[in-house]
């Protein structure tokens, strides 16, 4: 090696020892945080998903669940009672006749409008009036059993007792009107019992119930009677009314419409 190159080493090795003593001495790099300022975009850390997870579907709309379809009504009633027609025709019918007053008007007005009922008759009534129950078959309406003396409790007696109420009651309208044809049984009030269904059975009767009652017998206005019944009405309603009772003027004075109305609507049947 010559002089020169000797030299030339020396002062290599020379800044390899002042440059590694440098950097072995020198501080950190100090990290600066900086807050975003106005206009500034804002690094937000997005966790990452493992591979293979698969990326969720939005959910789609809540599934309204389909409504069920309104069942059709029944024609039959408590304790298989009978309270439609069984078409789309509606039948009228008066309750505790017949009446002195009121029996002969609403005959009146069925027949200026061509349309035939179900009278529901009480025993004691039939007793006085005998002539009223001939008009009413006469003219071609139905007969319906409404008991002896209207007993609303009739149906928790003994069937034994229930039985001779409605065989007295049928034997005095067939006194009226030998072999009558007494179709239906009305319990007053509505209030049936097993026992008043059983026996009207084994006596020939149809249980007759109704789908629309006005309660004309708490004595409400005519206009109170017709949109009660034009309300309620529906295809095959038994619609209660009465004749019979006490003052059935209001009663009398809501049937032309009442009448009209159902006939164009719906028709109006005898029921049998």
């Amino acid at each position: 090696m010559t002089h020169r190159g000797a030299i030339v080493s020396a002062l290599v090795v020379l800044a390899l020892l002042v440059g590694g003593r440098w950097a072995l001495g020198r501080d950190p790099v100090e990290t600066i945080l900086v807050e975003p300022g106005p206009g500034m975009p804002v690094a937000t850390a997005s966790p990452s998903a493992p591979p293979g997870t698969p990326t969720p579907t939005p959910p789609g709309p809540t599934a309204t669940p389909t409504a069920k379809a309104p069942k059709p009504p029944t024609a039959t009633g408590p304790i298989e009672t009978r309270r439609l027609t069984g078409s789309k025709k509606v039948a009228l019918t008066f309750d505790d006749g017949p009446h002195p007053t009121w029996t002969p008007k609403v005959l009146d007005l069925l027949r200026r409008n061509g349309v035939k009922a179900t009278f529901c008759l009480v025993g004691t009534e039939v007793h006085q009036y005998p002539a009223l129950v001939q008009r009413i078959v006469r003219e071609g309406h139905t007969l319906c059993n409404h008991t002896w003396h209207h007993e609303l409790d009739l149906g928790t007696k003994p069937e034994a007792e229930i039985r001779a109420n409605l065989e007295a009651t049928n034997r005095e309208i067939r006194r009226a009107v030998p072999g009558a044809k007494i179709k239906f049984f009305r319990h007053p009030g509505g209030m049936w019992t097993a026992a008043a269904v059983k026996v009207s059975r084994e006596l020939g009767m149809t249980a007759l119930g109704w789908d629309v009652d006005p309660l004309d017998w708490k004595k409400p206005s005519s206009e109170a009677i017709r949109t009660r019944v034009i309300n309620q009405a529906r295809p095959g309603s038994i619609v209660l009314l009465h004749d019979g009772g006490g003052d059935r003027a209001a009663t009398l004075a809501a049937c032309p419409s009442i009448m009209g109305e159902l006939k164009r609507k719906y028709g109006i049947a005898l029921l049998n």
